[in-house]
């Protein structure tokens, strides 16, 4: 069977680096593209996104996935992002088999945005669109949001989300970041403004499963208060969430294990304030089969 393509898309903090496309591995504690002979921290961001993934298809013994990271370089600029919308775009239909892209922090580019989502609904059959972090801000900002399938906010973003008039999460307005909000009026806000993705997995002290608005499922275990402190764990979920899209999960499945994975996953590794997100990162696998095998034996 033909392998299904599954592509990343993302930045990373390093202001040389430009348009680079690779496969990368994960070999002590870092990721390893052997072919250009590149070395790319798990610490957070895109590293800890992609190492999720890898794990995470590891875990389900699959080969029938080719993971293509498509990256560069941006400080904040944006101009490494623009580099990398453009080149994007010129590959965009070259990928065989796309079934899906996850889109990870790019600058904020409302044109950009659209050009790209132009170029995706042009391909048949569409991939499945899934976005994180800057990728995510300018979907909303677009007024395309619900173009998409999932999008992973933690509460902060869900309220700028909910905010049809905020064009970046610090523009927030106030009394859609007080705590007296519920995740339920948020996420009704964001759905009636048509600024949410067909689903949500909202990241919080209970994650929120979302499809169209309704909530599908809740996800409270394990608790794990030591995962707060630690930087990258929202890559987690969406790079776990992408491997499983990846490997033909639906977006329900996909997305309720990917919040029980991480958490369980946070669990097994038994951190404290000072772990780092590249020493959880192995417990994914274990965490995976153990979910699986437990739904098997119900």
């Amino acid at each position: 069977m033909a392998a299904r393509t599954w592509l990343i898309v993302g930045t990373i903090p390093e202001p040389n680096c430009e348009v680079i496309q690779t496969h990368f591995s994960v070999k002590e504690k870092a990721l390893i593209s052997d072919n250009l002979k590149m070395r790319l921290p798990l610490a957070r961001g895109l590293g800890a996104l992609v190492g999720a993934s890898l794990y995470t298809l590891e875990s389900l013994a699959t080969s029938a996935v080719d993971l293509e990271i498509l990256l560069a370089g941006d400080v904040g600029s944006g101009s490494g992002s623009r580099k990398l919308y453009a080149t994007l775009i010129e590959r965009l239909a070259k990928f065989p088999a796309l079934a899906g892209i996850t889109f990870h922090y790019l600058y904020p580019d409302v044109d950009w945005h659209n050009r790209i989502l132009l170029a995706v609904e042009e391909l048949n059959p569409k991939p499945l669109l899934v976005a994180d972090a800057g990728f995510m801000y300018a979907a909303k900002m677009s007024g395309y949001a619900d173009h998409y399938d999932l999008f992973t906010p933690d509460h902060g973003e869900l309220a700028f989300l909910a905010d049809a008039n905020a064009p970046h999460p610090f523009y927030t307005r106030g009394f859609f970041l007080d705590n007296n909000r519920s995740t339920r009026e948020l996420i009704n806000k964001a759905y009636a403004d048509n600024n949410a993705a067909k689903w949500l997995i909202v990241k919080g002290r209970t994650d929120a499963i979302v499809c169209q608005g309704e909530i599908k499922a809740q996800v409270a275990d394990p608790m794990v208060p030591a995962m707060e402190a630690i930087g990258g764990t929202g890559d987690l979920v969406v790079g776990v969430a992408s491997g499983l899209l990846a490997a033909g999960f639906d977006l329900n499945a996909a997305s309720l294990l990917a919040a029980q994975a991480c958490r369980m996953a946070g669990a097994l590794a038994q951190p404290t304030p000072a772990t780092q997100i590249e020493e959880i990162l192995p417990f994914i696998q274990k965490a995976i089969n153990e979910l699986l095998n437990e739904r098997q034996e119900v």
